[in-house]
């Protein structure tokens, strides 16, 4: 078959060999003929009538999905390390369909716990933050995360510069919690640390003070902000995004005191305290706090760094 297949192509491309053949062997060089123009015509008209800008169309279109893949990991001031993964594709054709787009953002504490609380130790220093009447904040710790939906929408599609603002909405779901250790420690000869809860009176025997408060914020709710997408070289770029959750509740406190040494004032003398008085005066004393903050249901969101869009 392969000499008879070279013979049917040096006939069919030449006019100075001429072989005398059957009408048999005729029908046998036209059909291996027509078997190779089936493959060999499409390839020569793909090379030959398709413009380089229909390439680049037929491109687009076989690998259109792709095309506008995003990814992205950066810091989020409010959740810590962050990333995510997306879809906007600005060379679509249709006006809305390149101005929108698709995120799932993440991002968690965990991988960088230890470096934010060295930093919180570096802010608080050595003598902490002075919250009056002898007492400080000499250590805190800050564990936090977050899920999020969102569909980007880009005025300007994918005008130079402009192109790269968007309005942000979607759904978060996240959680922050905050710990704080509060020391006091007063000069002189050991007597009593007094403090007062709910307007009552209470003492440590001795001349120092241990207790830790805590803000825990369970969050969900809807998202609202903006940002943008700063191009650097290829399909590198820089993001940008600032917004707050609308949050289902606010954030709750809590207030650790030990009991070691704890004294109350009876009007007289110090006395040992109550448990049932010094439980209540605590919930009061929160109570007072948490109107406030209960108050303050926009949960910040914060955060930046570098993308690649295939």
């Amino acid at each position: 078959m392969r000499f008879l297949l070279l013979k049917a192509y040096k006939n069919f491309y030449t006019n100075t060999v001429f072989i005398t053949i059957t009408q048999g062997e005729l029908m046998k060089k036209i059909s291996i003929l027509a078997l190779m123009s089936v493959f060999a015509i499409p390839a020569f008209a793909s090379d030959s009538n398709v413009t380089p800008a229909q390439h680049q169309q037929v491109a687009k279109t076989e690998h259109g999905f792709l095309h506008g893949v995003q990814i992205g990991a950066g810091l989020s001031a409010t959740s810590g390390l962050n990333g995510f993964i997306g879809y906007v594709n600005k060379d679509f054709d249709s006006f809305w369909a390149k101005r929108f787009g698709l995120r799932f953002d993440f991002a968690t504490t965990k991988p960088v716990k230890s470096l934010i609380n060295d930093g919180m130790d570096s802010v608080l220093g050595d003598d902490g933050i002075d919250l009056g009447d002898a007492l400080t904040i000499n250590k805190g710790k800050v564990d936090a995360h977050h899920y999020a939906a969102m569909v980007d929408f880009y005025p300007f599609g994918d005008t130079w510069f402009l192109g790269g603002w968007r309005i942000s909405g979607g759904y978060y779901m996240g959680d922050m919690n905050m710990v704080a250790n509060i020391a006091g420690t007063v000069d002189g000869d050991t007597g009593y640390y007094e403090f007062e809860l709910n307007g009552k009176k209470y003492a440590y025997e001795g001349n120092t003070i241990h207790g830790t408060g805590q803000l825990d914020w369970e969050y969900r709710g809807p998202y609202l902000g903006t940002g943008f997408d700063l191009g650097l070289f290829g399909g590198f770029k820089i993001y940008f995004d600032a917004g707050v959750v609308f949050t289902n509740k606010a954030a709750q406190l809590s207030l650790d005191i030990p009991m070691d040494n704890l004294k109350q004032w009876d009007g007289s003398a110090w006395i040992a305290y109550d448990t049932l008085d010094l439980e209540s005066d605590i919930s009061e004393t929160l109570s007072d706090a948490q109107s406030e903050l209960d108050d303050f249901k926009f949960y910040p969101v914060v955060k930046m760094g570098f993308m690649y869009r295939f």
